[in-house]
């Protein structure tokens, strides 16, 4: 890739995280403690459970990930999948350290290391490689918070996209800017919680 290729990437995977993100922290904020924790049905994760184990993936993939293999010997993936022992605070925290470990390490990744080689579980990737099969695995579980949360949730829930048969009133009110990618457009808090609510 030349370095406006690279740029654009980089760039487009970034928005790419503050997008999930951002979808993560609308489906969570609607959920009471006991709905976090809550499985749907035997044998179905929490959102709890799946917030637990993207944490524990994060931060092993990309936590010093050119110098080191993507699933660290201390990670303990399976312990991932065990209800969460402490309370909503801790979760987060341990949550948030995943997540920031690959926010940092895609603000790492430049024109001069792009091209570099990285391992996950020995297998050689190259960097691209290992941030969209990052994103992928991201995204997979980002639905599931979204289709738990609802079927754990009582009361009114806020439509994270557009609300059923708002298509119309939406595109006409935001056609042609971000803000028509609703929860997915803003960075900001503030941009977040205004388009849950619009949308």
């Amino acid at each position: 890739m030349t370095n406006a290729e690279t740029n654009l990437w980089l760039d487009a995977a970034r928005q790419t995280v503050v997008s999930y993100r951002n979808m993560i922290d609308a489906s969570v904020s609607q959920l009471g403690d006991e709905e976090l924790f809550q499985r749907p049905a035997e044998g179905i994760n929490s959102v709890a459970i799946i917030l637990r184990h993207l944490g524990g993936n994060l931060r092993s993939r990309w936590t010093d990930f050119f110098t080191s293999d993507g699933e660290k010997e201390t990670r303990d993936r399976d312990t991932e999948f065990l209800d969460w022992e402490g309370d909503r605070q801790s979760l987060i925290e341990a949550f948030d350290a995943g997540w920031s470990a690959l926010v940092d390490a895609l603000a790492s990744i430049d024109h001069e290391n792009v091209h570099q080689t990285v391992l996950i579980r020995g297998e050689p990737h190259t960097v691209t490689q290992a941030v969209t099969r990052s994103l992928t695995h991201v995204s997979y579980h980002v639905g599931q918070i979204a289709i738990i949360a609802r079927l754990v949730h009582t009361g009114q829930w806020q439509w994270l996209t557009i609300a059923p048969g708002n298509s119309q009133t939406h595109n006409a009110t935001t056609w042609g800017t971000a803000a028509s990618r609703s929860v997915h457009a803003d960075v900001d808090r503030q941009g977040r919680d205004s388009d849950a609510k619009e949308a």
